[in-house]
């Protein structure tokens, strides 16, 4: 894989300008769209003045931005032919879908209820989790929540999808199609599936396909019916302070994870989005170290979600509104393409920041995606202009790696 690296040629990179300076703090990443203060006519009248046309706005922070029939914040003018399919959708085959992903939801649920029945869950540093569950408690929750997770996306008219194994080959060429997911695993398990983010629909493939654990907020783990089923994935739940002197905190524990799956094959494996946030699937952003801390071999993936008339990327877009349109499409489609297995080199190792552009070059390459230099600090600019909210201060922090 490092002789492939020095052979790909360096990809197009979008570098837009940015604020003077942007500083590595931490944010949290569920801060909602910002919106525009009604009650100060001033500010209305400065922002109106001062803003950036749409133009401007889509070159600025093209990784954001939405390019299906429904406008770029999902509320377009939409042709009457559009309105008449969303009218017989809604009578249709919402309430279906609606039904049966309750159902589905509802099932697993009781299942990871029977199988964590008279039995307690693994504690440390704070995070509960059942992953580390053995015999036939374990095979039981993983199984039928890969199939599950299959079921739901076909009530969510993911059909079909398309995947594709690039194969381990010594000659140095990774760019054959054929292949299988065995071939990627045969010489070494990866310690963490990379992937990039377009949106929560990323998660359900995953599950679908390796049932892997992922970071998470506290709030997930109390969530009626989900909160039981992220302890059976053994998500990483993020404190928000030390509660114990020897706290590792979430870095500590994700890469104690990382290299757990990659020293035991009965281990759950670690999904984590380097990105740290979602694009519209055409770019990648920079890619935080975090998952490459440990020096572990990892697994990259490509995710596209093909369409017609919504986009499934989840930027600029309320979550509400997304999954309303989401059900209203008769199909969606979905894309992976695995690539082989990442092996660091022991320069790699030793800088992760090194090994994560090194990944994110790859993938770039092999997915034919646009490199950004934009991240979570511009995304919320973007946001914030969308909303007419020009009178806040340009500079955001990003969380750091």
């Amino acid at each position: 894989m490092e002789s492939e690296l020095q052979k790909l040629p360096q990809p197009e990179t979008t570098r837009p300008s940015q604020p003077e300076s942007i500083d590595e703090g931490s944010t949290k990443d569920d801060r909602p769209l910002l919106k525009p203060d009604p009650t100060n006519p001033q500010l209305q009248v400065q922002s109106q003045s001062s803003s950036p046309s749409i133009e401007e706005l889509e070159k600025k922070y093209a990784p954001y931005v939405r390019h299906d029939v429904y406008g770029v914040m999902g509320q377009g003018e939409l042709p009457w032919t559009e309105k008449v399919l969303l009218g017989i959708a809604l009578v249709t085959i919402v309430p279906m879908r609606v039904i049966g992903a309750t159902t589905v939801l509802v099932v697993y649920y009781l299942i990871c209820k029977i199988c964590t029945a008279f039995w307690a869950p693994n504690r440390e540093d704070e995070q509960e989790d059942y992953a580390h569950t053995g015999g036939w408690r374990r095979t039981v929750m993983m199984q039928s929540g890969m199939f599950l997770s299959r079921v739901m996306l076909f009530v969510f008219g993911f059909y079909w999808i398309q995947e594709t194994y690039q194969p381990i080959n010594l000659n140095g060429n990774s760019n054959n199609e054929d292949g299988s997911k065995q071939q990627a695993e045969e010489l070494e398990r990866p310690g963490a599936i990379v992937s990039n983010h377009i949106s929560y629909l990323d998660i359900l493939y995953h599950m679908s396909c390796s049932f892997p654990s992922f970071v998470a907020k506290r709030s997930v783990a109390k969530l009626p019916l989900v909160g039981l089923i992220s302890k059976c994935l053994g998500c990483v739940y993020v404190q928000r302070e030390s509660k114990s002197p020897d706290f590792k905190g979430v870095s500590g524990v994700v890469n104690e994870r990382i290299r757990e799956a990659h020293q035991n094959k009965s281990a759950p494996i670690m999904l984590l989005f380097p990105e740290g946030t979602t694009t519209n699937g055409d770019f990648l952003l920079p890619f935080k170290s975090g998952a490459f801390l440990s020096g572990a071999p990892v697994q990259p993936v490509i995710l596209r979600y093909p369409y017609q008339r919504l986009s499934l990327a989840w930027d600029s877009i309320s979550g509400a509104r997304h999954v309303i349109l989401l059900l209203c499409q008769f199909v969606n489609y979905v894309e992976a393409t695995w690539l082989p297995v990442y092996y660091p080199s022991q320069q790699e190792k030793d800088d992760p920041r090194l090994y994560a552009e090194n990944v994110r070059r790859l993938m770039a390459h092999e997915g034919n995606l646009l490199l950004s230099d934009i991240g979570l600090a511009e995304k919320r600019v973007y946001h914030a202009a969308l909303n007419g909210n020009n009178s806040m201060p340009t500079v955001f922090h990003q969380k750091d790696d």
